[in-house]
């Protein structure tokens, strides 16, 4: 197997798990706590932000970075028709890396700070709806890289 389809299968795997994590989100694990009280609702979100982090999760959410950074680099080098649909998956993908480092995480940290302080309700106000908006920016985006990584194969003939 050549060294651009290796890669983009990594890129594949590992984009479809984040998105499908961040859609999972979205459609279940945020409208289902939304129906809980304050202080599951807290318990809950610190629990999932502390197990969330776990070598199993960083392979992927680092790894789907890394393999279409190589794929993209390697597409361009190599001039294949996959460079432009591979750069807008990474440019896509990079977003969601920009949002969960410059949003969701920083939420994280302050949920679990307010809950220290033992007020659930304003730690839970301070944080459902922002976080529930920056995680489907998120979704969304994790959804145009599969969908431009697609477009990268079928480039390719891989389709």
């Amino acid at each position: 197997m050549e060294v651009i389809a290796l890669l983009m299968t990594a890129a594949t795997v590992a984009l479809a798990g984040i998105g499908g994590l961040y859609y999972s989100y979205a459609c279940s694990v945020m409208p289902g706590l939304r129906a809980t009280d304050d202080g599951t609702f807290v318990g809950a979100m610190s629990g999932i932000n502390a197990a969330i982090q776990n070598p199993v999760f960083a392979l992927s959410f680092v790894g789907a970075f890394l393999a279409l950074a190589g794929s993209a680099a390697f597409s361009w080098a190599d001039g294949l028709a996959s460079t432009l649909p591979l750069s807008v998956s990474l440019a896509c993908y990079t977003a969601t890396l920009v949002i969960t480092f410059a949003a969701n995480i920083p939420l994280n940290n302050a949920l679990d700070l307010a809950a220290a302080s033992g007020d659930a309700a304003a730690a839970r106000k301070s944080f459902e709806r922002r976080w529930t908006r920056w995680n489907i920016h998120r979704t969304w985006l994790s959804l145009a890289a599969l969908l431009a990584l697609s477009v990268a194969w079928a480039a390719l003939g891989q389709l």
